[in-house]
């Protein structure tokens, strides 16, 4: 075999610049990119000869590079991308798509239907990307202190009227049931190209201001959808840009409640997927805030569940079981039936709050708790919600792992591995994993043995 050929390193210039804006030494940058590894479960080790390295030209492998550029994100204050810092091997993403809060309306149009365009095209930089923290956090506080746009309405382009709103409404209640269904492995292709090549025309068309702010509600509502499915199909980056725009149109829309709700059920689950908690409670709490007075009951129990979950992941158990029970007298408050709830929260009942409390027990190791809160929750979804009962299942099973009730645990993991082998959905698989992660200490058991045997042969 020839050797491969030798290829000499350039001198990263970009990185020294931003070392420099930053302030920081070779020594003070180490340090950081340790910390928010640690942050990330990552037991990085870099000193400041490593960076030195970097310097010269040498690329760091896996999450390190996204480590590095969050690092000096939080020490600038903004949002940096892994091409900012000289370390994309290759790959486009200094456009920076998706993931400014836009000032302007034009802008925000221009961006998402940019994000659309790059979805369609399967561009690296999207499908490649890594989460930024402070690109959760900073569109949050843009959110909260940006005033309403003045006007949307626009004159140029083909007329757009309530039904084209209504059908985009109708779109995307369709794909809800089919995303619920058979999970987003099936369904996110056939939205992104709805996306890109009827909705972007319809953003693009000319609209009067009270139409204008019906179409930015329901095309926000859709935006936040593919960053949902983004997750379900294991892209957490593209999700967040996704989001990040979801929230841009819905300040267009004028509606701070599902504001809120991009905040508290997108981005705050997002950051609890990748094991942010501190992100997880203040994007929760920008919620609350900036959503105050213009929230249902019911949505005010969401937020305060989100929060609850950053709390547990913190190890804070007091404050999160504060906050869990401010989520249970909310949803208490809400009149069933009433009406009064949009559609885009309707579905948060005690079924689903139960849910997000398993999960705050389950991270405060409080099993008893959590295996009682899973049950209420499977008892309250439907056959309907076949990936939620599934991942429902699977948190059961944890609990009773942590009850060291293990034989119990993999008849409860075997359920959930069928039901959510119905649906093509990375998150549910990724329950899975921890389940089988979890049952490791336990492994010479025959059902636990039997268990990963049918867990591998399903995954084949």
């Amino acid at each position: 075999m020839a050797a491969r050929p030798l290829v000499a390193r350039q001198p990263n210039e970009r990185l020294q610049t931003l070392i420099q804006e930053a302030g920081c030494s070779n020594a003070g940058l180490a340090r950081r990119v340790n910390m928010v590894g640690a942050e990330r479960g990552l037991d990085l080790r870099y000193d400041k000869t490593s960076v030195a390295r970097w310097l010269r030209g040498q690329q760091p492998r896996g999450r390190a590079p996204g480590t590095i550029a969050e690092a000096l994100g939080r020490k600038l204050g903004r949002t940096v991308t892994i091409d900012e810092i000289g370390m994309a091997n290759g790959k486009n993403l200094a456009s920076g798509v998706g993931l400014q809060f836009a000032p302007t309306v034009t802008g925000a149009i221009e961006q998402v239907c940019e994000l659309w365009r790059s979805d369609v095209g399967r561009r690296d930089f999207l499908t490649g990307s890594a989460v930024a923290s402070s690109a959760l956090v900073e569109p949050s506080r843009d959110w909260l202190i940006t005033g309403a746009d003045p006007q949307v309405a626009r004159a140029a382009g083909s007329r757009v009227g309530m039904p084209d709103v209504e059908a985009v409404r109708a779109t995307t209640a369709a794909l809800v049931d089919l995303d619920h269904r058979f999970g987003s492995g099936h369904v996110r292709p056939v939205l992104v190209h709805y996306l890109n090549s009827v909705v972007s025309g319809l953003l693009s068309g000319a609209y009067r201001e009270s139409t204008g702010r019906q179409l930015f509600a329901a095309v926000s509502r859709l935006t936040e959808l593919a960053g949902y499915m983004a997750i379900d199909t294991g892209q957490p980056g593209l999700a967040q840009r996704y989001y990040i725009q979801a929230l841009r149109l819905a300040q267009a829309a004028g509606d701070r409640a599902y504001g809120g709700y991009v905040l508290a059920a997108s981005m705050s689950h997002l950051a609890a997927q990748l094991g942010n908690p501190r992100e997880i409670a203040q994007l929760a709490r920008a919620a609350q805030e900036g959503a105050r007075g213009r929230v249902t009951p019911r949505a005010e129990a969401m937020f305060h569940a989100a929060e609850a979950r950053g709390h547990a992941l913190l190890g804070d158990a007091r404050t999160c079981l504060e906050t869990a029970a401010r989520a249970e007298a909310a949803l208490e408050r809400a009149e069933p039936d009433s009406g009064d709830d949009p559609d885009w929260i309707a579905h948060f009942d005690h079924a689903y709050l139960a849910d997000e409390l398993a999960h705050c027990h389950r991270d405060l190791g409080q099993a008893e708790a959590a295996a009682r809160r899973a049950k209420e929750s499977l008892d309250g979804h439907p056959e309907s919600r076949a990936r939620r009962r599934g991942i429902g299942l699977a948190l059961l099973a944890t609990a009773q792992v942590q009850l060291r009730e293990v034989e119990q645990a993999c008849h409860t993991g075997t359920r959930a591995m069928e039901l959510l082998g119905t649906v093509r959905s990375t998150r549910g698989a990724e329950y899975l994993e921890d389940l089988q992660q979890r049952l490791l200490p336990y492994g010479d058991e025959p059902a636990v043995r039997e268990f990963g045997a049918r867990l591998e042969l399903q995954a084949a």
